[in-house]
């Protein structure tokens, strides 16, 4: 299977490192993305997201290209589409994987295999997807192949990657499904899925079970503060249990684009059949209030009125969704710098990853001296547990206060 001509449809934190993978074992894949500035990255040999390394792209010996041109899959064997699909408010948002699906249509030829790893809810691939690529005149299943596979991307993740993290595969026909398994084992193992709306919706099960999990753990975070319970030693003494318990850990809140999004597309899904889904739907409120809930506990702590004159000085340390990474999509320091601006702090914030944080009514920017930051703030609130920040190095903080479990010295913790 190797050797053959790929088109990626995206190459941003999805379908850049599987670019890689796949060039890896020998295949010339070709990125399309409509970002020009990611395109001429790549081209250059130099990477656009943090979890691929211009070494990985310069090693492929040319076999990874990008274009913004999308005629460059009509010579593709495989075509996988990466597209993005966010969430606007609280309602999915399939216009961008809409697009992306009408710039494969067009370039559609006998004999292609089509796969869809942008997550959606169940039935999208075929009932939404499959009618735009026949728009081609082409007959999915007969003229050419289509599969789902979500992706499985974890950002910051040294154990599980591309290669070590089993693949989920369903297809439209055995024969499709057969095509899209082998072209998967060229990087990791497989499971074949009954069909694509079983692998849509274990995708899908995947991130609510974590989102309800976190949203348990945070609940239960706020229910211990008011008991003067330790939460963390709680969870430790619960996790010596060998079985009937998986640990999750309470945090400021959830971040990133899985979590927060993907269940609601579930949760819209059933709407419009007239079906609750209850768990995921609380889950995603409780989730959602967890940083307001962080900064009214700073706000109390500290005493602060709405007067801004001599107004406290807070630090944010780490404001990316996920440790060691550079993305802050979704990340829970926004509500929180949002809430305590309001209330007339000072706001301010350090982070090795991310340079500033901004929102549609406001914008901050990171200080780069962070032991002045932590001599200078009234508090310092560790939001993030970056490998920079060990206790030696945050040591200076007048007063601290840990969201993440991880800093022994502490002055206070969720």
């Amino acid at each position: 299977m190797s050797g053959q001509r790929v088109g990626m449809v995206g190459i941003g934190y999805a379908g850049l490192p599987l670019a890689v993978e796949l060039a890896r074992v020998g295949n010339h894949v070709t990125g399309y993305d409509i970002d020009t500035a990611r395109v001429a990255l790549v081209n250059a040999g130099r990477s656009p997201v943090d979890t691929v390394t211009d070494e990985d792209i310069r090693s492929l010996d040319g076999r990874l290209s990008a274009s913004a041109d999308p005629a460059v899959l009509a010579d593709c064997e495989v075509i996988v589409v990466c597209a993005p699909t966010p969430v606007t408010g609280e309602r999915p948002d399939l216009r961008p994987l809409l697009g992306a699906t009408a710039a494969v249509r067009d370039q559609l030829r006998p004999g292609h295999l089509v796969i869809v790893e942008s997550t959606t809810h169940p039935g999208t691939t075929d009932s939404m997807l499959l009618p735009v690529l026949e728009e081609s005149g082409l007959k999915a299943g007969v003229d050419f192949g289509l599969a789902y596979s979500p992706e499985r991307i974890d950002p910051g993740n040294a154990s599980y990657g591309i290669t070590t993290t089993p693949r989920v595969v369903g297809g439209l026909t055995a024969a499709c499904a057969d095509r899209a398994v082998e072209f998967y084992r060229q990087v990791t193992v497989v499971h074949r899925a009954k069909g694509m709306r079983e692998a849509e919706a274990a995708k899908i099960l995947e991130n609510t079970y974590r989102q309800v999990n976190i949203a348990l753990v945070n609940e239960f975070a706020q229910l211990c503060h008011s008991m003067d319970i330790d939460v963390w030693d709680t969870i430790d003494a619960a996790s010596t249990k060998p079985y009937g318990f998986a640990s999750f850990r309470p945090g400021a809140g959830v971040g990133g684009h899985c979590i927060p999004a993907d269940p609601l597309y579930l949760v819209h899904q059933a709407a419009t059949m007239g079906l609750p889904f209850h768990m995921a739907e609380t889950a995603h409120r409780v989730n959602e209030g967890m940083p307001l809930w962080v900064a009214d506990r700073i706000a109390k702590d500290l005493g602060a009125t709405a007067d801004p004159v001599g107004s406290p000085t807070v630090l944010l340390l780490g404001v990316t969704y996920k440790a060691d990474t550079a993305d802050t999509r979704h990340t829970p320091a926004v509500p929180i710098a949002a809430s305590l601006l309001e209330r007339g702090f000072d706001v301010v914030f350090h982070d090795p990853y991310a340079d500033e944080l901004t929102w549609p009514e406001g914008r901050i920017t990171a200080v780069s001296d962070l032991d002045a930051a932590l001599a200078g703030a009234d508090m310092t609130v560790l939001l993030q547990r970056h490998r920079e920040y060990t206790p030696e190095r945050i040591a200076g903080a007048r007063w601290l206060f840990d969201t993440t479990g991880s800093a022994a010295l502490a002055d206070l913790a969720l």
